[in-house]
């Protein structure tokens, strides 16, 4: 590791900790190079940040890139073979340089984040389920004892487009929750989300906001109020993704993970064929959650993915308050989250599938969902700026942008590549 590689991070991290001293001044550095540098999720860097240290991020940063690989195949040849550092590295490429994280830095100063890593106090243990896909730390806003570390979590997701049914039994199971004590988890999105929140709020108590942008951008902008409210009373908004980072589709799918991996239990109110929930579902099941769902009306196209997930025996059904702090107590039971022979640890080192909701036909590659998520209606953007944007290879890139004007959804004109509505 080159000694002099984060010093220009050092006079901003120091604002961004909690506590410690200037010992540890490398370590969240590299956190920090590697949050802004990777995409939420991504296994190839928590592989190589798990065998080489995070500091590793400053020799990529330096250019040493062989040096990195060759000592990745040295650590663990098995691991080392097993994947594409070639299509790794130049995924990160377009990012690998302090030119783009340090204004991202200065942003999170400027609104107050502070950075959670592994080791501090009040780190929540549960994500490291998530295997080398955990977050490499947390960008965080408001009390940090809103997330409880001792499993006392509760996850509420469901339809943005909530019934007032949807409404009125989330403020059931959330007041119930409020009672025994849990902390509400939620995406601050509108409908069921902002309902989750808006209750524990209501009922004074812990609720955690988990976006899928930077903290300081509190989306949706609709929910800026519920945002301030949440954080003047005591709760806490946290993400994976740095400041000036925009809320994206594929950052949506991957911030579900955190949703599901902060709590034993997650519960879905509402949730339509094709609603994000069901995505969260979906990882829940894949940690080894509990997870429940809330029964509908036959007729009602809210409740059609809950009415899956019961009719499959994926969730089980939730009907009243009294039902979601049993469905948590059973997630719970033994005194701690995974104490049995069957308790998944490294379970999900693979890949979790995070498109089984039901897409639009016909469904786009990964590569095009996040070059569609980097692309503008009107402000024409570069090949190299798109890539950056995206977190992807220029040749990565180069295929979404094909796939995208095959299918009628990017244009390239005099000024660049835009989205065609």
């Amino acid at each position: 590791m080159s000694t002099s590689s984060y010093r220009r991070l050092a006079p901003l991290v120091r604002e961004l900790r909690f506590g410690g001293d200037d010992d540890d001044l490398a370590d969240i550095a590299a956190r920090i190079c590697w949050s802004c540098v990777v995409e939420p999720g991504d296994g190839d860097a928590g592989v190589l940040r798990d065998t080489l240290g995070v500091e590793c991020i400053f020799d990529l940063i330096a250019g040493w890139t062989d040096v990195v690989v060759h000592r990745m195949h040295a650590a663990d040849p098995l691991e080392a073979r097993s994947r594409n550092w070639s299509a790794a590295i130049a995924r990160w490429r377009p990012r690998l340089n302090y030119e783009h994280v340090i204004p991202l830095v200065r942003a999170a100063t400027k609104v107050g984040a502070r950075f959670l890593m592994p080791g501090d106090p009040s780190w929540p243990a549960q994500l490291d389920d998530l295997g080398v896909h955990t977050a490499v730390g947390l960008w965080t806003r408001g009390r940090l004892d809103a997330l409880h570390r001792d499993a006392r979590n509760l996850a509420v997701v469901g339809s943005r487009a909530s019934t007032e049914y949807g409404n009125n039994v989330t403020g059931e199971l959330v007041v119930a929750a409020a009672g025994a004590g849990l902390s509400i988890i939620s995406g601050g999105a509108y409908g069921i989300d902002a309902q989750a929140h808006r209750v524990a709020i209501a009922s004074e108590a812990d609720t955690v906001a988990v976006l899928a942008g930077g903290v300081d951008r509190l989306y949706p902008a609709g929910n800026s109020e519920l945002f301030q409210r949440l954080l003047a009373q005591g709760g806490l908004i946290v993400s994976e993704a740095p400041c000036g980072q925009a809320p994206t589709k594929w950052r949506f799918l991957q911030r579900n993970r955190l949703i599901a991996a902060l709590a034993p239990a997650t519960i879905v109110v509402e949730a339509g064929a094709r609603s994000g929930a069901l995505n969260t579902a979906n990882h829940a099941s894949a940690l080894g959650r509990e997870l429940g769902a809330v029964p509908g009306a036959i007729t009602s196209a809210t409740s059609v993915g809950c009415h899956r997930l019961i009719r499959d025996g994926a969730a089980s059904m939730v009907c009243s308050g009294d039902d979601a702090v049993e469905l948590w107590r059973l997630a719970c039971s033994g005194g701690g989250l995974f104490e049995s022979d069957e308790a998944p640890g490294n379970a999900v080192d693979a890949p979790v599938p995070l498109l089984e909701v039901v897409e639009r036909s016909p469904r786009l590659s990964d590569e095009a969902v996040r070059v569609l998520d980097a692309l503008r209606p009107r402000r024409g953007n570069g090949e190299a700026e798109l890539a950056a944007l995206a977190g992807l290879s220029l040749a990565d890139t180069r295929a979404g942008l094909a796939e995208l004007e095959l299918l009628g959804r990017a244009d390239l004109g005099d000024t660049g590549w835009r989205r065609v509505s």
